[in-house]
């Protein structure tokens, strides 16, 4: 029987250490007409940067400190109507059910003559208000990460660290960069199975041009260990190195500005087409819901080293009607050239080769990021360089299922920090944006310190890496 209100059942708890005392919440959140899960529902403390997102369990647990146990409680998806509620008073009986809002289309579009109507045109004045709606000065982000690689069986490499991100502010300091620092590791975990030739191989025909070369024609034996390791650790940051996430074209929104950018006001309709689907609803505000889809040109992400180019893009965009913000992105790159395809289907027996989901939250009137999840296979076992598309493949030599592994980054984002004494402090230390490098582990940190929950499936396979790893550190 479906319930006529927003519940939901709660756990808290109380820690208390020194003058330090805060509020554990954990929770389920359910589509209030087909009582699924809610994935990547919003749940945050109206008003503060404290927040988190839901699994794909719908669960979500946040930490909140006691100070803010009269302030309000926002539950909210895109396209539901949001639930809110004093932190402090929590009906713990039920589950959270949302239900569906959306706005008339029609409605919407006849509101205002002046107002853009297609997908293109909306999508083109979302990007001419980036200026407006990014923040405009300096800022420091803090933020959980969790990197996973895995086959179609188990875990094979987990990383889960406290990061802080630096931006200049969009578009106002000419030649400053954005910066990524590692600031804790709570986990690292690596029992890959590396082809370390091919990685090799990779590594010193981008060191020397136009050299020659095939993994077969090396000798394991003949090259030092620390040499491998570090073509590993080369191949590692280029492909998922944080500052290639940050830096790189699938940032689309924050890089935007970039002439080469995915999402370059100048050239984005040659690459995508946009189409205006319907209107949404989120906490009483009106969101275009826009579909992407491919045009003339194929998209090229340009990832040295690797062939990166021949894709076609598919998702969906969310656009605030008012304000032309960008609330969320949903983007795929699909195999669509001839060459793509082939290499795409014989390396890693499928055409989706990027997954990717942005979404922001509103502070402070400037759309900062909240969530960040990336997907992508990532060879690690075939024994020729994974750079030429013709290379013929001895689909014997290797096992299909342990060829690549499915490769995913999630950032949550916990904090944002917009003192610029604040900022600038942090900026007079050393920054290091290298995740790959295990760092000594403080529990009082971690226990203070909002993280993405695991999803059933994640923690018994998290389970089953942590034994097989202490085994073999054994």
């Amino acid at each position: 029987m479906k319930l006529t209100k927003c519940l939901f059942s709660i756990t808290l708890t109380i820690y208390t250490s020194g003058v330090f005392s805060q509020t554990e919440l954990m929770n389920t959140v359910l589509d209030g007409e087909t009582f699924q899960p809610l994935e990547s529902a919003s749940v945050y403390i109206q008003n503060t940067t404290i927040g988190t997102i839901t699994n794909t369990d719908g669960k979500f647990v946040l930490v909140v400190p006691n100070k803010h146990l009269k302030d309000t409680l926002v539950i909210s998806s895109i396209g539901f109507k949001s639930y809110k509620i004093p932190v402090g008073e929590f009906d713990s009986s039920f589950d959270v059910y949302l239900d569906p809002d959306v706005a008339s289309l029609d409605e919407v579009l006849l509101v205002a003559e002046t107002r853009p109507k297609t997908g293109n045109d909306i999508m083109l004045r979302a990007l001419e208000e980036l200026p407006v709606n990014l923040p405009d000065s300096s800022y420091l982000q803090k933020g959980f990460l969790r990197h996973k690689e895995r086959n179609k069986k188990e875990f094979k490499w987990l990383i889960e660290s406290a990061i802080t991100f630096y931006d200049p502010g969009y578009d106002t300091i000419p030649g400053e960069k954005m910066r990524i620092n590692v600031d804790q590791v709570r986990k690292s975990y690596d029992l890959r199975d590396v082809d370390s030739l091919l990685t090799y191989t990779s590594y010193l025909k981008n060191k020397a041009k136009n050299v020659k070369l095939r993994s077969r024609n090396l000798i394991r034996d003949t090259i030092e260990t620390a040499s491998l390791i570090k073509a590993i650790k080369w191949n590692d940051n280029r492909i998922n190195g944080l500052e290639t996430l940050f830096g790189g074209k699938l940032n689309m929104v924050r890089n935007s500005s970039n002439p080469k950018a995915l999402f370059d006001i100048e050239d984005i309709l040659s690459k995508h087409q946009f189409k205006l689907d319907t209107v949404l609803v989120e906490n009483d505000r009106k969101i275009y819901k826009i579909e992407i889809s491919e045009s003339f040109e194929h998209v090229n992400l340009e990832t040295k080293g690797v062939f990166n180019d021949g894709f076609q893009p598919k998702g969906w965009i969310y656009i605030y009607w008012d304000t032309y913000a960008i609330k969320k992105i949903e983007y795929e790159l699909h195999a669509a050239s001839q060459a793509q395809r082939s290499r795409s289907k014989t390396l890693f027996d499928t055409y989706l080769n990027h997954k990717l989901v942005i979404s922001y939250k509103e502070y402070q009137d400037k759309m900062y990021l909240n969530y960040i999840y990336y997907e992508t296979p990532k060879l690690v076992n075939v024994g020729v360089a994974e750079d030429d598309p013709r290379t013929e493949i001895d689909e014997s030599a290797v096992n299909k299922d342990e060829r690549f592994y499915y490769t995913v980054q999630e950032i949550l984002f916990t904090e944002i920090i917009t003192d610029q004494e604040t900022v600038d402090e942090a900026l007079s230390k050393p920054w290091d944006a290298d995740m790959f490098s295990p760092k000594p582990y403080d529990k009082a940190f971690w226990e203070n310190y909002n993280t993405l929950l695991e999803s059933e499936e994640e923690e018994k396979l998290i389970q089953d890496l942590t034994k097989r790893y202490s085994l073999f550190k054994e």
